[in-house]
Order: structure tokens, then C-alpha cells, then sequence
């Protein structure tokens, strides 16, 4: 029921504010059709800016995390949802807001919540690995091209490419990159390019475009024909921002068509300059080294030894002189003193000697069986005897025994 209010017995705000409280929790759940201006996540509760898709109308919106992780895919600023929601109105601030209960993405929302399963599905078998992205050759003999005839994306990768290295060769494939027949042609052509032995690498290109439009190179034949290629691909869809399935898979991906160019072949100007380059910093370092060993040799040549190089035998026959001499030395002492010890030894025999008992007189008598006689009964009268002397000998006969 309407407020009876007048100028003289006006309302309360609180009692307006109240009111319009009872009357927005009396509409109960709604289904609401919006767009997503913004989102914020704090704790478990999520914050929604919604807008009107043609009206400039601005209502806030919240949900628990779980009605967002529940989606197929992300919800973010531009996603085109329909929620339902509880309309409440805050009576002491005097705001309006709905409390969300589901939200269902619509229209490029649900393309992307398909190619979001797609992805994981793909995902999980490997198809994405970085491990197994092959390398692009540094300076193709060929290379295959997939795009739309007399396309802005065709012209954008042949000039590059041509203006960057002249002699770059193209083998290029046209099919239709749009539309439901778009994914079985460029599967076709991939696999023509991907046998001739002439392609070293293949791109695949085309300009920007809507969702819709680039669906085609989210296709998961057109995914598996690009998994199963021997030859390294080149993505080279849309603009940066797009991130068809295509871009995953390939070994590599451009973010324009021009960007393809640049990656597909060096700049010979570039290549020239670097030659030029290392060319200058190999005749540096080959001055620096002669430069470092003619040092070392003038250092060399001027050490005494190699300025005079018969310092080295001088000195060494001085040593040699030297030891010659101590050697000499030495040796005649041990001479002298073995001399000596010869002459005091030789006294000491001759002391010892029988001759220097002969030379005092005495004499040595032996028997004719040469037996010496030291007894008076051992050479009994007329026993032949030899008589030792220190000249000579002299044979005599035993006469008698002297009593």
C-alpha cells in the first residue's frame, strides 16, 4: 500500500528507505540477463559490477566462490551472463544489490566454457608439452604457407619474409580459413606440405576476428593433424590477444602474421651486420694474442740467459771446475792417508818377519824333507841340513851332538 505522506506530515527516511526494503524482498528470485563489468574475489565471497547490456544500469552483485568455480570456464570483465539472483535492498545505506545463487555464461561465454574442456582434455594427453615443441631451422630451404588467397595476412608473411631474406622460398597452399569447411582444408594442405620434402617449416595464418570466426583453429582434428606433423609448425592466427588451440600446439606461435615472418627467417641484414661484427672481434682477439705472445718473447729475449746464453754453460763450468777440483782434493788425501796406513802396516810385517830375525844373525835349519829343525834329536851326526839365510842358503852335515 502507498504511504500517506503530505507537507505537513511527511515520511521518515528511514520509513521510505524501510518500504522500499519491504517491497524489494517481496520480487523473491529473478533471472537477470547482464554483462560483467568487473569482479573481485575476497575470501570466500565474490563482488560483481553487473551492467545492463544496452542501458547505462549499474547494479553490484554478490555470490559465494563455489557459484563461480562451479562454471565450465572463467567469468571476467565482457563475459555475457544470465544469473539468478535475489534482489535485497540495504536499508541504512539505502543501496540496492542482488545476491547471486548461478550464473550461466551465454553466448561466446559457452564457446569458450567447450574449448576450455577441449583444452584440458587435450591437456592431460601431452598434446601441449613444451618437451616435445621441435625447433625452427635457422635459414629454411622451404617454406610451406597455409592462408586465404590474396588475404592481408598472405601479403603480411610474404613481404616480411621476402623484405628480411630475398631468397626465402614459399610453397603456399590457399584454402578457407573461415567457416565450417575451414578445418578439414587446412588439415588437407598441412598434410600435402608436411610430405614434400622441400618444406622445412609451415605456417599457418590468417588475420584477426571474432570468436566465432576463429573456432575453426580450435578444431581437435585440426589439433591432432598439427600434433602428428613431422614438420614444425608456425601458429599465426588472429591477433595477440587471440589464443586459439592451434597456438598450444604448434611448435611455434607468432603473434601476427608479420610476427611469423620474423621468426620463420633471419634478417639478412642483421646477419651481414653480425658477420661484419665477429669478424672484428676475431681480428681483435687474434691482434691481442699475437700482441700477448710478441710481449712474452721481447720479455724472454731480454732475461740475461737468452741475452747471453753462455751464462748458463760458464756457470755450470765453473760448477763442474769446482767439483773437479774438491773431487781431486779428496781424493789425494784418501791417498796420502791409505799411503801411510800402507807404510806403518809394512813396518808392523816387517817387524814381524823372519827375514828381520835372519838379518840379526840367526839362521833357519831344515831337514832335506824341508821340516824345520827346532831340536838337537831331530838332526842327529851326519844328518844333511839346510841352513836359511837372509842371502841364501847353506847345505852343511851334523857332526856330533853338542852335550
Amino acid at each position: 500500500m502507498a504511504l500517506q505522506t503530505s507537507p505537513d506530515a511527511p515520511a521518515a527516511l528511514r520509513t521510505i528507505s524501510a518500504a522500499v526494503g519491504d517491497w524489494v524482498s517481496r520480487l523473491g528470485g529473478v533471472w537477470v540477463e547482464a554483462e560483467v563489468t568487473e569482479l573481485r574475489r575476497r575470501q570466500g565471497t565474490c563482488f560483481l559490477t553487473l551492467k545492463d547490456r544496452v542501458a547505462n544500469v549499474v547494479v553490484p552483485g554478490t555470490c559465494h566462490v563455489a557459484v563461480l568455480d562451479a562454471l565450465p570456464a572463467p567469468v571476467g570483465a565482457g563475459s555475457h551472463v544470465v544469473i539468478h539472483a535475489k534482489p535485497t535492498y540495504y536499508v541504512p545505506r539505502g543501496s540496492f544489490s542482488l545476491e547471486i545463487r548461478e550464473i550461466r555464461l551465454q553466448g561466446e561465454g559457452i564457446l569458450a566454457a567447450r574449448l576450455e574442456q577441449l583444452r584440458s582434455a587435450l591437456a592431460a594427453e601431452g598434446f601441449f608439452s613444451t618437451e616435445r615443441k621441435r625447433p625452427l631451422p635457422f635459414l629454411p630451404h622451404g617454406v610451406g604457407l597455409i592462408t586465404a588467397k590474396d588475404s592481408a595476412a598472405e601479403r603480411d608473411v610474404l613481404e616480411n619474409a621476402r623484405r628480411r631474406w630475398p631468397g626465402v622460398r614459399f610453397v603456399v597452399r590457399h584454402t578457407t580459413m573461415q567457416g565450417p569447411d575451414s578445418a578439414r582444408d587446412v588439415i588437407h594442405s598441412l598434410g600435402i606440405l608436411d610430405a614434400d620434402p622441400a618444406v622445412d617449416v609451415i605456417v599457418i595464418s590468417r588475420g584477426g576476428g571474432s570468436l566465432e570466426d576463429l573456432l575453426p583453429f580450435s578444431d581437435e582434428g585440426l589439433v591432432r593433424a598439427v600434433f602428428g606433423a613431422q614438420t614444425p609448425i608456425v601458429s599465426a592466427i588472429g591477433h595477440e590477444q587471440d589464443v586459439p588451440l592451434l597456438d598450444l600446439v604448434a611448435d611455434l606461435r607468432a603473434s601476427t602474421p608479420t610476427d611469423a615472418a620474423k621468426r620463420v627467417v633471419p634478417d639478412v641484414a642483421e646477419e651481414i651486420n653480425g658477420l661484419d661484427h665477429a669478424r672484428d672481434r676475431m681480428r681483435r682477439v687474434v691482434r691481442g694474442l699475437v700482441d700477448h705472445e710478441t710481449h712474452r718473447i721481447d720479455q724472454l729475449r731480454s732475461r740475461p740467459v737468452l741475452a747471453s746464453p753462455d751464462t748458463l754453460i760458464n756457470a755450470a763450468e765453473q760448477i763442474v771446475a769446482e767439483q773437479r777440483d774438491r773431487a781431486r782434493r779428496s781424493l789425494s788425501h784418501r791417498l796420502d792417508r791409505a799411503h801411510d796406513e800402507i807404510g806403518h802396516h809394512l813396518a808392523r810385517v816387517r817387524a814381524l818377519s823372519p827375514l828381520a830375525t835372519l838379518e840379526r844373525g840367526y839362521a833357519v835349519a831344515q831337514l832335506a824333507d824341508g821340516n824345520v829343525v827346532t831340536r838337537v834329536e831331530q838332526a842327529p851326526p851326519g844328518t844333511s841340513l839346510t841352513l836359511k839365510l837372509t842371502d841364501g842358503a847353506v847345505h852343511v852335515r851334523a857332526l856330533e851332538e853338542d852335550a
